[in-house]
């Protein structure tokens, strides 16, 4: 109980942390990497709620991340829908999208997922780069106006400044990982721990592992639809590098290094490793073998990520005998 409190304590004190992080300093390079962070996060618990907690390896979040992008943009500056409207329609859709995915290939297996899920983020790109008519092709839709949002008591917050985006997304980012939190740590997340432990057994216990499955796909992707709405309106134009595979080695690495289905593992790796593509823009050729690299290090130095490390060292300390008073 005193653990729980502690743990709470210590969350409360980071969040505010980081909110306070814009009244200490106005350095825009301090606010872009956490807009970074904020951003990663999102992508990467929503990652780590597939495969960390179900078991399926998943190549689409990127594909979620650009069609939320390139919706809110599209809806803001066609349709002049606000930009809260317009993320949550990128979020809405993403997840139409993504329960379309899951259903039609997890009938078949995990492997027919984690293949359809690759091609799937492949053609996003494609689409983008010659759906010219809608997506502006490879221009992208560059230009996108300061948004101005609605709060409550009829106050209007014009995004103007690098700090309010730091904020909008920081706030976003708080949201999603509670309720990603609430999942993983309810009947929900048990439920999808055991189906990826043993599938067979957990259908055996009552346990549909379709519907688990598809419940997790849909709320990475909303989560990443609409992360992806916001953030496009802070770089103030969309375009088919939105589909870089560099975002899915990204999110991997995060993934792989914070522990596959430990939410405080991958947390911690998002907040470390959000400055490495802003750190490896000097090697923009050697960039994706950098990743690689970083990836296949992470997995033979670290099998179960972080998260499992200390899950074991604390099995480890549990199991350890102690000693008998004479």
């Amino acid at each position: 109980m005193r653990g729980g409190w502690l743990r709470a304590f210590l969350v409360v004190l980071g969040v505010a942390a980081l909110f306070a992080i814009p009244r200490v300093t106005g350095n825009e390079y301090v606010l872009a990497l956490g807009v970074s962070f904020a951003t990663f996060s999102v992508l990467s618990g929503g990652l780590n709620l597939v495969y960390g907690y179900t078991g399926l390896l998943s190549f689409a979040q990127v594909g979620f991340f650009g069609i939320g992008g390139y919706t809110a943009a599209l809806l803001v500056t066609e349709q002049d829908w606000s930009l809260w409207a317009g993320a949550a329609a990128g979020g809405v859709l993403a997840a139409l999208v993504g329960l379309v995915i899951g259903y039609s290939s997890l009938r078949l297996s995990r492997h027919a997922f984690a293949i359809v899920s690759l091609s799937f983020a492949l053609l996003c790109l494609i689409v983008a780069l010659e759906w010219v008519s809608l997506t502006r092709g490879a221009m992208g839709i560059p230009g996108l106006p300061v948004p101005t949002l609605s709060l409550p008591g009829g106050l209007r917050w014009r995004l103007g400044r690098p700090a309010d985006f730091y904020y909008l997304l920081l706030g976003f980012t708080v949201v999603a990982h509670a309720v990603i939190y609430l999942v993983v740590t309810s009947r929900l997340g048990r439920a999808m721990r055991a189906i990826k432990l043993n599938e067979p057994l957990a259908q055996s216990q009552g346990v549909n592992p379709l519907s688990y499955k598809l419940l997790a796909i849909a709320l990475s992707a909303l989560l990443a639809g609409i992360v992806g709405g916001l953030f496009v309106f802070y770089l103030t134009i969309v375009d088919p590098s939105i589909f870089d595979f560099y975002y899915t080695e990204t999110m991997l690495i995060m993934v792989i290094i914070g522990g596959p289905g430990s939410f405080w593992g991958v947390l911690g790796s998002s907040a470390v490793l959000s400055a490495l593509p802003d750190l490896l823009r000097f090697t923009t050729d050697l960039r994706m073998v950098l990743y690689g690299a970083v990836l296949i290090a992470a997995m033979l130095l670290f099998p179960g990520g972080v998260g499992g490390w200390l899950q074991r060292r604390r099995l480890a300390r549990w199991r350890r005998p102690r000693a008998v008073a004479p």
